[in-house]
């Protein structure tokens, strides 16, 4: 153990080491999609795909919940108002065709304003009291986007928004299938690419706030408000600004996943959604980026990778016993309890967090 922290730490402060352990990283990252494609096929690039966008969600929850310690049930409808806003400027339903680099920006600073307005009348609620208040916002705005289809159509109700343009850079659209260097670019691979840059810039984003002086504001009103408040943190507009910036996060998947689907619907955005976004931060590691990323990518491949349960009963039993999706929730609820139990600090927990929930045994140990 001692070696293996002594090789850590000299990757970690030897330059060259580091450059090179960043650039097989990065080779590894531009050849997973085509090599995914020819072991396990398209379905499972098209999975990753899903996965980036809960990396995004996850990381945006994680401002608000691991940060701040603002618990938000709510946190799909910031995904919704993203989604709709890139689908009603960017599909036929008004007839407008707005470009994606308006677009996605645009989406982030609505939803962002929507985060304000459901910060602001919570400012006094904590805990229980703010999680029951921010679910109710997030049924609010999936039945708004329900109901919204009359006397004047805006939102076409329950059945959505289909033929959403496609992210397109004059005639190169993503929606697409390209041959390049023999290489055949379809278009799970080409959203892939988009979805891998806005992940790594939102992890970059949430490591530079985390160790910046808002950061650790941030941190200071989740361990304590009342005691930041006295050392002169100005701790409404900080807890405004976690959710702007949480729901900024969420407005720029929301406007990926439209484009992707090219179609979106209320029954997008369900409370499940919600916590299941919850469940990866958690999961992976409350207030930890890279633990985030973990929770995202685990919480998104394993419901997936469950599917083949009714297969496998059937060759080796002869019979489907239990019907795959009834075992997928039975197995995910049984593992998040069983995490809950060993690690309660997630499987990659900051070390703050670890310090607060390991006594004085094992770092994730129960007190």
């Amino acid at each position: 153990m001692t070696s293996a922290v002594g090789r850590w730490r000299q990757w970690r402060d030897d330059p060259w080491l580091r450059r090179l352990g960043y650039c097989a990283v990065t080779a590894a990252l531009i050849a997973l999609p085509f090599v995914v494609d020819a072991v396990l096929g398209r379905a499972w690039v098209r999975i990753i795909d899903v996965a980036l966008l809960f990396v995004l969600l996850g990381l945006g929850l994680n401002i608000v919940v691991g940060f701040a310690g603002l618990l938000d049930l709510g946190y799909i409808a910031f995904f919704a108002v993203g989604a709709y806003s890139y689908a009603l400027l960017a599909s036929p339903q008004f007839d407008l065709h707005w470009s994606f680099l308006v677009l996605l920006p645009l989406g982030a600073f609505v939803a962002g304003a929507f985060g304000v307005l459901l910060g602001a009348p919570t400012l006094r609620l904590r805990g229980d009291y703010l999680a029951i208040v921010t679910l109710g916002f997030g049924e609010i705005i999936r039945i708004f986007l329900n109901n919204l289809n009359r006397p004047y159509n805006i939102t076409n109700g329950p059945q959505g928004i289909t033929l959403i343009d496609p992210l397109a850079v004059g005639e190169f659209a993503l929606n697409r299938s390209y041959t390049i260097a023999g290489f055949t670019l379809a278009p799970v691979h080409s959203y892939y690419f988009v979805f891998l840059a806005c992940a790594v810039a939102s992890i970059f984003i949430s490591l530079r706030l985390e160790d910046s002086r808002i950061g650790r504001a941030w941190i200071a009103i989740r361990e304590d408000e009342l005691a930041a408040g006295a050392m002169g943190i100005n701790t409404r507009n900080l807890k405004l600004l976690a959710f702007a910036m949480g729901a900024s996060f969420g407005g720029v998947a929301g406007g990926l996943f439209a484009s992707f689907q090219g179609f979106v619907s209320p029954e997008s955005f369900a409370l499940l959604d919600s916590i299941m976004v919850l469940c990866m931060v958690v999961l992976g590691g409350m207030g930890n980026v890279g633990g985030v990323v973990l929770g995202a990518a685990l919480l998104t491949a394993l419901p997936e990778a469950l599917r083949y349960a009714g297969p496998l009963q059937k060759a080796w039993l002869g019979e489907v016993y239990v019907d795959p999706s009834d075992l997928r929730m039975l197995l995910f609820g049984l593992a998040l309890v069983l995490m809950m139990l060993l690690r309660p600090a997630g499987l990659w927990p900051s070390t703050m967090r670890r310090r607060e929930l390991a006594g004085g045994g094992e770092p994730g140990a129960v007190r």
